[in-house]
Formats: structure tokens, sequence, C-alpha cells
């Protein structure tokens, strides 16, 4: 048994898994040998894996400080949260507003065992953990984490970061962001980054190759493909862009080249 009361043969640590390899990328130590093993073959393949994972997770810091600072956002509803690493999204939301809540929403049981990471919520604010699949909304808007945690009378922000690039056309990745977000009120936002392989195609197209390998089939996307996410939403300037171009503050890696990253990230208002 885990720490957490699950058992721990729920575990896969023979196969590579999508968060573990981020998680090994970025530094971390909760990943397995197989998933080193695939994330040194992907960095491999492209070199700039790294500073693109790293890009990303620079995105979401400056999102969420965002949402908090400028759209004063105090709930979010983070969706394929990943293995935690500091700082987490409701530390950054309740370092701006203390009374912030958070509820994460991951489907890797590794995940939930690391979860007491994600909850250490200030005394004035709230987070709460739901395992649930991505391409199961109801699972996630009816349960009693998601109904006791959030007020729906109040704006509420939609992450959805760095995973419907393993959402295939047949499981229809725009439709479960609607889903959603259709229950979130007027004033509500989606903040999204979105894989693509448009700025380098060859060497991208080898590291979703190795994910295919690993039974991860990847759907990068175009930026006309991007933008269907975002229908009936206001975007924020400047738009849909890559990530390490959106609002930059002068605190992630310097010096990033275009064809280093191969994520699109957007924040857009709920009319």
């Amino acid at each position: 048994m885990s720490d957490s009361g699950w058992p721990a043969d729920r575990i896969d640590t023979e196969h590579a898994h999508s968060a573990r390899i981020y998680d090994y990328i970025l530094g971390g130590k909760d990943y397995y040998p197989a998933d080193r093993e695939a994330g040194d073959a992907m960095a491999r393949e492209w070199p700039a894996l790294p500073v693109h994972m790293r890009a990303n997770r620079d995105w979401m810091n400056r999102a969420v400080r965002w949402l908090a600072e400028e759209a004063g956002i105090r709930q979010f509803l983070d969706i394929g949260t990943g293995i935690p690493t500091s700082p987490n999204l409701h530390e950054i939301a309740q370092s701006v507003a203390p009374e912030a809540r958070v509820v994460y929403v991951d489907n890797d049981p590794i995940v939930l065992t690391l979860s007491q990471g994600l909850l250490s919520s200030t005394p004035e604010g709230r987070t709460t953990y739901i395992e649930a699949d991505f391409q199961h909304p109801e699972a996630v808007l009816e349960s009693d984490e998601f109904r006791k945690t959030l007020d729906l009378g109040e704006p509420v922000a939609l992450t959805v970061i760095a995973i419907v690039h393993f959402v295939l056309d047949e499981d229809d990745a725009v439709g479960i962001v609607r889903r959603l977000l259709e229950p979130l009120p007027a004033g509500s936002y989606l903040a999204m980054t979105i894989g693509t392989a448009e700025f380098a195609p060859e060497e991208v197209g080898r590291v979703a190759r190795e994910y295919a390998a690993r039974d991860m089939p990847m759907r990068l996307r175009t930026i006309d493909e991007a933008h269907e996410f975002f229908e009936g939403l206001e975007l924020v300037a400047p738009g849909i862009v890559q990530v390490h171009k959106w609002h930059p503050d002068g605190t992630g890696e310097q010096g990033i080249r275009d064809e280093d990253i191969a994520m699109y990230g957007a924040v857009a208002r709920k009319p």
C-alpha cells in the first residue's frame, strides 16, 4: 500500500508514463527507469526538449499569476495536473490571493500518491484533488469535491496544460474542453497549452514517434486547429502564441529560439 492508502500495484512501473517523463526531464525525482529511458531517447531525437518543457512550465506560472493578479480570478480547475512540482498552481494563485481555491484533476495513480504536495493550502483558501480522466468530464463536474470547493456563482479559471496533444481526433479534445467550460459562469477563463509541430516538424515528429512507440500516440495541432478550442471566447492579448512569447517577464530561460518550442499557449475569457 502507498502512504495514501491506495494499492501500490496500481502504479505501472514497467512502462513509461507521460507525467513521469515530464517530471524526469524537469529534474524531478518521481520517475522510474522506463521513464528515464524514454526521456533520454526523446531528448536524443530533439535536444531542445528540456527547453521546451521548462518553457511550458514557466508559461503555467505566468498565466496563473496573470489570472490571479490581472483578472482577479480566485477559483481554478486544473485538468491533467501531473506530478507536483513546486511552485504548484495553488502556490502561485495563493501567493497573490490567499483565499484562492483550486481543484486538481488527474488520473495517474502516482499523482494521487504524491497529492499531499497539492493540498498544502493556505488557511484562507482550499485545495482538493479528484482522481478522474480528462476524457470523462462528467466524472469531474459531478464529483463532491468539485461542487464543494468551487462556487459556480463566481468565475473559474479552467487550466488545461500540456494534455490535449495526447487526445486523438476520435476522442474529440475540443468537445471535452467545451463540456468542462460549459457550466462555468460568464467571466470565467480558459488557459491552455497545445502541442504543435509547426516550428520543428522533423524533430518534434521524431519525439512523437518515440511516444507512440510506448503506447502514447500524439495529436499535434496547427495554429488553425488550436483556434478551435477558443471559439466563442475572448482571447487575451497577444492571442495564441508560442508559450515563450506569452507575457514574458524575464524570469524564464532567455534566448529561446522559436524552433525550440512545440507548444502554443493562450488565455481566453468566457463572455
